[in-house]
């Protein structure tokens, strides 16, 4: 009966160890939420895609602004995660003659900041990640499989300010990389980068 009763002690002791570490995120760390709306400029480089035949011109992807959704749980005191999607327009030059386009772009980012939560209105940070841009093809939407999506990564930085209570602002330098689209042939080598510039609002939760 005592070994039994010091089994059950021992393993409840266990128990309540793993559940207490369970909720040491929440519980010692903090944690909150955040919901962001943003806008800025897409800067693209190394633009050439290739042709559908060099003889009518190689395609180059233009700049042009940008249109970003992100949400963000900081779940430790200076680390957190970011998901989003973004909208970017990016005009397709085939040859001289200019051709409406797209990149849509979803992306996930770990967040590590230089204040911990709790401890500050202005929030710098450092973010890593991963996604997908799926370009879209002259005169077909991304809903209409006109596109190709090509995965890669993304790294950069920022600031969050809280302004108000609940309500705050950021800005984002962001770098995301891809596999050129499409695969066209008498494509340059290397991948396609583009550089995000841009200003948000949020709710802070």
């Amino acid at each position: 009966m005592a070994a039994s009763h010091n089994r059950h002690c021992t393993l409840m002791r266990k128990l309540l160890l793993f559940g207490s570490l369970l909720f040491l995120p929440a519980s010692s760390f903090g944690q909150s939420f955040e919901a962001w709306v943003g806008g800025g400029v897409s800067n693209l480089t190394n633009t050439n895609i290739g042709a559908f035949d060099p003889t009518t011109g190689f395609i180059t992807l233009s700049n042009g602004f940008r249109i970003n959704f992100r949400m963000a749980l900081n779940t430790w005191r200076y680390f957190g995660h970011e998901i989003g999607y973004a909208y970017n327009r990016a005009n397709w030059n085939i040859g001289g003659v200019e051709q409406g386009s797209s990149i849509h772009q979803g992306f996930y980012d770990f967040l590590a900041y230089a204040v911990p939560e709790g401890k500050g209105r202005i929030r710098p940070f450092v973010a890593g990640g991963v996604g997908f841009s799926n370009y879209v093809f002259p005169g077909y939407s991304a809903t209409s499989g006109g596109g190709s999506t090509k995965f890669g990564y993304n790294y950069g930085a920022g600031v969050k300010v809280r302004v108000l209570e609940i309500f705050g602002v950021r800005v984002d330098y962001r770098q995301y990389a891809t596999p050129k689209p499409f695969d066209f042939p008498a494509a340059p080598s290397g991948w396609v980068k583009q550089n995000e510039f841009s200003i948000g609002l949020g709710v802070v939760l």
